[in-house]
């Protein structure tokens, strides 16, 4: 299935811990069907001290489910992902405004 929602996405968290908060997608892994999101589901991992870095307890961004999150459309209202062909292209629509979400 195609991934409804990809890097560079500005999402809204809509389950968990991180409720509410907005962030903008960094990776997608399809397999899993999670996200990395930016400054989101936060934790804590102890490391240790390398000659690059001091080591200690570094926050890391965690992996969240896709269906935790909702695409922000323009007018920053969080809306569902689907598809319509547009001439010989599939194209992204936002399902609230029917607007295309990238051409």
């Amino acid at each position: 299935m195609a991934a409804k929602l990809k890097k560079g996405d500005k999402v809204v968290v809509l389950a968990g811990k991180d409720k509410g908060k907005e962030g903008t997608i960094s990776s997608v892994d399809t397999k899993a069907g999670k996200a990395l999101v930016d400054g989101i589901n936060m934790s804590i991992r102890h490391t240790k001290q390398t000659q690059t870095s001091q080591g200690g307890r570094l926050p890391k961004a965690m992996p969240i489910q896709l269906s935790n999150l909702a695409f922000l459309d323009k007018n920053g209202k969080p809306t569902r992902v689907g598809f319509k062909i547009e001439g010989d292209k599939k194209v992204r629509v936002a399902k609230t405004t029917g607007d295309v979400i990238d051409a």
